[in-house]
């Protein structure tokens, strides 16, 4: 009995789920919620990028992480601090001074998923021997998936369902966040008791001091500097995303305001599942088609296929500025094409931020590239809803395709090994 209560299947699904739902509800399902509470589009893109910051300083405070306690009692923690500060949110939504404190609270919830993040994957990597990790990577990523479904779809239409039947959209919006801070007590209590206590998870206080860990973490760092193409490498990781990471920041306040202001006129439960069901579904399908190719062909051969992708669909998003089509399926087919072709273009973006990890400290090197991504996100969102708002959805989106321009540049300068990535008689035996 003790050994089915250990088994992976009994906290894998439910850890990396619980890694999911955090992270969608600061970066997702806050704009829709500041939408329907009338925050204009450049207070939502500015205030909200600034959520990212958690995502991009993780790389300097995860080696304390190794330092203190154990990743177990990081991950239960961090569990409970989640739970507590989405509990916040919802008390807090009703009030006059909802969006500064929101805000606040969203900030410490983003600190505590980011320390989550590293806590969750150590400990993954820790209790599960090299076979089995290799074994149920596609279990975490599977729930991590259907996490963001949940929370961007599932949860975005509650909240809507619950605006038509409540006096106050504020009213609906705190219960959908109650039933979120629920969820997340009861995932503290369940790994509480079912996560394992693997002998190789403890604090590294005894063996190392901070001291040293911070002169390791420095100089770990100025050796990601001394990689050859590091300044194009860098390059790479902030603008190879940058139409995409000003477009994110207004596809759901597009889809939520009326026809007369640009947008499509959605409700709140049409925009879930329009942008949270089947966008992500088109994503995911991206993803797994995009990791199919590079893996038959190579990340070189990919590269540019993969680049055009996530440039051209971003097309679909002018045509339905332009146009504001009313029909439901067309909307949908166009999202789903744009989410697709962001998938499978980012598949080379992920691929190439491991491919100038490896080597020496790559967990590390990798950790920081991370860091730079969510950093190429959070800069360009910050400005995207007051230039929206100074030309209109229609302009904006013209705009962004424009912006595609930097990711076909930066694609240009960076060099790849012809055969990385590919699929050899050697790595499948």
């Amino acid at each position: 009995m003790k050994n089915q209560i250990k088994s992976p299947w009994a906290w894998i699904p439910t850890l990396y789920f619980a890694q999911g739902l955090p992270y969608v509800a600061v970066m997702t399902i806050s704009v829709i919620m500041y939408k329907n509470l009338g925050i204009s589009n450049t207070d939502i893109a500015l205030y909200t990028s600034w959520l990212y910051l958690p995502w991009v300083i993780k790389p300097f405070w995860s080696p304390f992480v190794d330092l203190l306690k154990t990743k177990r009692w990081w991950v239960i923690t961090m569990q409970l601090f989640v739970g507590a500060g989405l509990a916040g949110i919802a008390f807090t939504i009703p009030m006059s001074n909802f969006f500064q404190t929101t805000l606040a609270i969203f900030w410490l919830v983003a600190f505590s998923s980011a320390t989550h993040d590293i806590a969750a994957d150590g400990f993954y990597m820790l209790a599960l021997n090299v076979k089995d990790q290799a074994l149920y990577v596609g279990i975490r990523s599977t729930f991590y998936r259907i996490a963001t479904i949940a929370g961007q779809g599932l949860l975005v239409v509650l909240a809507g369902e619950l605006e038509k039947r409540t006096s106050s959209i504020a009213m609906a919006w705190s219960i959908t966040f109650y039933i979120l801070a629920g969820a997340f007590i009861a995932f503290y209590l369940y790994h509480s008791f079912i996560l394992p206590s693997p002998s190789s998870d403890r604090p590294a206080a005894g063996e190392v001091n901070a001291r040293n860990i911070f002169s390791e973490f420095f100089a770990t760092f100025a050796s990601f500097f001394r990689k050859k193409q590091a300044f194009v490498a860098i390059l790479f990781m902030l603008f190879y995303r940058f139409p995409e990471a000003q477009l994110v920041k207004l596809i759901n306040p597009f889809l939520l305001d009326p026809l007369e202001k640009g947008g499509l006129g959605l409700t709140t439960a049409e925009v879930g599942f329009v942008y949270g069901t089947i966008g992500i579904i088109g994503l995911t399908l991206g993803g797994i088609i995009g990791g199919i190719c590079a893996a038959r062909g190579g990340l070189q051969k990919w590269l540019w296929p993969m680049a055009w992708s996530i440039s051209l669909t971003c097309i679909t998003f002018v045509y339905l500025g332009y146009f504001q089509p009313q029909d439901f399926v067309i909307i949908n087919i166009c999202v789903f094409i744009e989410q697709f072709g962001y998938g499978f273009g980012f598949t080379a973006y992920m691929l190439y931020l491991i491919y100038y990890s490896d080597g020496e400290h790559k967990t590390a090197h990798y950790a920081i590239c991370t860091a730079f991504m969510a950093l190429g996100m959070m800069l360009p969102g910050m400005a995207a809803g007051w230039l929206q708002e100074q030309i209109g959805y229609e302009n904006f989106f013209i705009w962004v395709m424009i912006c595609c321009v930097a990711t076909i540049t930066v694609c240009a300068f960076i060099k790849i090994d012809p055969n990385y990535g590919k699929k050899t008689e050697d790595s499948t035996k």
